[in-house]
């Protein structure tokens, strides 16, 4: 691509539009009053800037850096230890060292970054996300796509209004097995499908304990980790990776693994919406201070099936002995989806449907990196947009909401809201710290 077609392919793409006003927040600014994307860099290359350097942050690095067009430019974390294990994996591929902030808006502020991996904990999934995209970064964010469903919707304003590609990593999206197994449902031959149950079985999670407060730890900058969540004592078991089993930063299983699979279960039925959403469970096998459910079940109402969910840890016998599946059972046969492949189990009154499996695929992670990645190019919408990652991370949602106030809830998808119940409505947003605001937020933050 030479310079000039390169400035047009700029020009169209909406990279060189100017931001309009600074987001402002508690009286300060969180950008800079003149923010311009990055200049194109040489021999075409995407310089990458990533917001969250945990586990899963430098194992998506990785698969950025498989592909020789990226470079990463800036890597950020609250913690000094993770900053240095990111630096590290960056100059082993690249020869050359990242620079490394603690301030995600300063990889923001940047005009060397392209885009950026946003792989932090839930809770910061909105406003990195919000803000790359008002920078005119693209973005790739790891699932589940927020905390709330408010924040979802406006993580996708925030998107559509600045012409932004967005990819949600929920890497099933972009499995071949997965694809193969959402046609064939697509295809009409399993007849009339009126239930669709996921499920995760995981017996690798197992108690966390129950330590107590303490210090947060050395090189660690924990009033930027809480961010917009609510003040607390540091604990160890609400940090890193088990921050996932606390309801101040993310859903538990039903939103770390219930994206995944909800995900596919409304590629292969489309984007309906629940009627009514009920839900039960709680910590029944685990003992430790985790506050999201070890065990649940939720119903969710649609127009024309209903889908089951159920999860546990601690175990891994689920159904049909997978711990972990999709099963759309039709009028004519049944399809099971896993980690294996899938396979068509036919009704035995029925004479036309053939029994039929299909292989597991490779590792889907590098897929849809790609898809992104050539969406950068092409400005199209990549397979897992905000459109779609949204309704499923809403449905998600829905399921703990219905869980925590322990009955029945209606939704309404036009208003994006729970009508009736006013506790249940409320968790359908969260207050933020000050200064900390929810740009693009349908309605106002505070009490609902």
């Amino acid at each position: 691509m030479n310079s000039l077609s390169r400035r047009n392919f700029l020009r169209k793409s909406g990279l060189a539009v100017g931001l309009g006003p600074t987001l402002v927040t508690g009286g300060f600014s969180l950008l800079p009053h003149k923010l311009r994307a990055a200049e194109p860099g040489a021999n075409d290359k995407i310089r990458l800037g990533v917001i969250g350097c945990g586990a899963r942050g430098r194992d998506i690095l990785g698969v950025f850096l498989s592909n020789k067009e990226v470079d990463c430019a800036v890597v950020c974390d609250v913690d000094d230890k993770m900053l240095a294990h990111a630096v590290a994996d960056v100059e082993s591929k690249r020869k050359e060292k990242p620079d490394a902030v603690k301030d995600f808006r300063r990889v923001l502020d940047r005009k060397d970054v392209d885009c950026v991996l946003v792989a932090t904990p839930d809770h910061w999934h909105a406003l990195g996300t919000i803000y790359a995209c008002q920078a005119g970064k693209d973005v790739y964010v790891e699932k589940p796509l927020a905390k709330t469903i408010d924040e979802g919707r406006a993580m996708l304003e925030a998107a559509q209004r600045h012409q932004r590609v967005v990819q949600m990593g929920t890497q099933w999206r972009s499995g071949s097995h997965q694809k193969e197994a959402v046609d064939f449902v697509r295809s009409g031959k399993l007849g009339k499908i009126g239930i669709v149950r996921g499920w995760v079985y995981l017996d690798w999670l197992t108690g966390i304990g129950k330590p107590s407060d303490c210090a947060p730890p050395s090189g660690v900058d924990y009033d930027m980790w809480l961010g917009p969540a609510p003040a607390r004592p540091f604990n160890p078991n609400r940090f890193h990776y088990n921050f996932r089993w606390f309801w101040d930063y993310a859903g538990g299983l039903m939103t770390d693994w219930g994206v995944h699979l909800m995900n596919v279960m409304f590629w292969a039925m489309g984007p309906d919406h629940p009627k009514s959403i009920s839900s039960t469970g709680g910590i029944y096998v685990l003992n430790d201070n985790r506050e999201t459910p070890d065990t649940q079940i939720t119903t969710y109402e649609f127009p024309h099936y209903t889908v089951l969910w159920e999860h546990r840890a601690g175990t891994n016998n689920g159904p049909y002995n997978k711990d972990w599946g999709i099963v759309f059972n039709g009028s004519a046969g049944t399809l099971i989806l896993s980690a294996e492949g899938w396979e068509v189990i036919p009704e035995r009154k029925q004479q036309e449907l053939e029994p039929k499996k299909g292989r597991q695929g490779g590792d889907e992670r590098f897929p849809h990196v790609k898809n992104f990645l050539e969406c950068l190019k092409s400005r199209q919408q990549p397979v897992e947009n905000l459109e779609v990652a949204h309704h499923a991370t809403s449905v998600a949602h829905l399921g703990n909401i219905a869980l925590r106030v322990g009955r029945k809830i209606g939704w309404d998808p036009e208003r994006e809201r729970i009508p009736n119940d006013r506790d249940a409505d409320r968790l359908v947003g969260c207050d933020y710290r000050k200064p900390w605001k929810l740009p693009y937020a349908r309605r106002n933050q505070g009490p609902f």
